[in-house]
C-alpha cells in the first residue's frame, strides 16, 4: 500500500502557524501548511478559511506531501482575484491537473468507450443542496478536461437557519466564510451549469436536452435519483432532462472488481489510493471519486449506464444492472 502522510489544517489553526511537527516527513507526521489567510478577499474580510479546501484531516501521498496545496475555493468557481499573486499562487493550487494527472503508462488496459466525456458529480447538503461540484474527464485518454463548481444558497431556509446549516457542515471544514461569500440560488447554479454544458457542446437543450455522448458519474443514486428532483421541487422548477440517467459507480465497481464497496473511502482504501483533501466537501470528494474512475479506466472497465428515469412519471427509475448496490 502506498506510505501516506496525514496533514491537519486545524491544527495548524490552532498553533497560530508556528509548526510544533517533527521533521523529515515519515508516515503519519503531521506537516504545516502556508500562511492560510484568504488573499482572494479584501483585506476587511479575510479570513483564515477563506480559501481553504479543506482544514480536517486530509491523507496525501508523502511524495506529494511536500508539494500538496489545498484548493483556492474562489478558484474553482472562477472568482479567484488573486492570479497574478505569485505569493497566492504559491500558498493555494489553482490546477486540478496537479491531482488528476493520468500517467501515460496507464494506457495499456484503456479500452474503448461508448462515451467521450464522464461528468463526475457529488453532490453536498441533506436539506437542501449547498454544493453542486462536476468534473469533466476524457473517456479516450482518462484525462481531466474541466471543471464546474458552485456553493448553493438554500432557497427557504431562514437566514439563521441558513448560518446554523453552514456552520455544522462548512464549519467543521474551515469553509465556512467561502461559502457565505459565493453561494447562489440553485436556479441560478443550472443556468449557469447549463452555459459550461453548451460551451463543451455537452448539452443542447433544442436537441432534446440529452448528454450528447457523456454521462454523469455519481458513487450511488442518491445525488440523482433523490436529490436533485428533492431540490427542483423545493427550488419550484422542473428536474431537467439531462438528470434522466448516469453511472453509479458502486454498480460499475461491483461489477468489474467482483468485489462490494459502500463508498467512496472503501474504493480509495482498495484500490491503495491515498485520499486528497477532506471527506465530505463536495469538490474534494468529486476528486477523489474522479480519481477512482481514472484507475478503473486504466484497469480496463467498460462503462455503462446503470439508472434511468422516466420521462413520463420522473419519480420512477429503472436500474439496469442486475447485480448491484442496494
Amino acid at each position: 500500500m502506498a506510505l501516506v502522510a496525514r496533514v491537519s489544517t486545524r491544527r495548524v489553526f490552532s498553533r497560530h502557524l508556528h509548526s510544533p511537527f517533527p521533521s523529515p516527513l515519515t508516515a503519519h507526521a503531521f506537516i504545516p501548511l502556508p500562511s492560510l489567510t484568504s488573499p482572494c478577499l479584501p483585506a476587511r474580510n479575510r479570513a483564515v478559511t477563506a480559501c481553504l479546501s479543506s482544514s480536517a484531516p486530509a491523507v496525501i501521498d508523502a511524495q506529494t506531501a511536500g508539494r500538496w496545496k489545498p484548493m483556492c475555493l474562489y478558484h474553482t468557481q472562477g472568482k479567484c482575484t488573486k492570479m497574478d499573486d505569485a505569493l497566492h499562487l504559491a500558498k493555494f493550487n489553482h490546477d486540478f491537473m496537479v491531482d488528476l494527472k493520468a500517467s501515460t503508462r496507464s494506457l495499456n488496459k484503456l479500452r474503448p468507450q461508448n462515451l467521450d466525456y464522464l461528468l463526475v458529480l457529488d453532490l453536498e447538503g441533506r436539506v437542501e443542496i449547498l454544493e453542486f461540484p462536476v468534473l469533466m474527464i476524457d473517456a479516450k485518454n482518462m484525462d481531466f478536461i474541466d471543471s464546474f463548481h458552485r456553493f448553493v444558497r438554500p432557497a427557504v431556509m431562514s437566514e439563521q437557519r441558513i448560518n446554523e446549516y453552514i456552520e455544522g457542515k462548512y464549519g467543521k471544514l474551515g469553509v465556512d466564510r467561502v461559502w457565505h461569500d459565493t453561494a447562489i440560488p440553485f436556479k441560478d447554479v443550472l443556468h449557469e451549469f447549463e452555459l459550461w454544458m453548451k460551451k463543451h457542446h455537452l448539452w443542447v437543450k433544442e436537441q432534446g436536452g440529452l448528454l450528447n455522448r457523456a454521462a454523469f458519474v455519481t458513487c450511488g443514486n442518491w445525488d440523482l435519483k433523490t436529490k436533485i428532483p428533492e431540490q427542483c421541487k423545493v427550488s419550484k422548477i422542473k428536474t431537467p432532462s439531462y438528470f434522466m440517467e448516469w453511472i453509479n459507480l458502486k454498480d460499475i465497481y461491483l461489477n468489474f472488481y467482483k468485489r462490494r464497496a459502500t463508498g467512496m473511502m472503501t474504493m480509495l482504501r482498495e484500490l491503495e489510493i491515498p485520499l486528497l483533501g477532506s471527506h465530505h466537501l463536495g469538490i474534494d470528494d468529486t476528486k477523489n471519486i474522479a480519481r477512482v474512475l481514472q484507475r478503473m479506466l486504466a484497469d480496463g472497465v467498460i462503462l455503462q449506464i446503470t439508472a434511468k428515469r422516466s420521462s413520463s412519471v420522473p419519480g420512477d427509475v429503472k436500474f439496469l444492472f442486475t447485480n448491484r448496490i442496494r
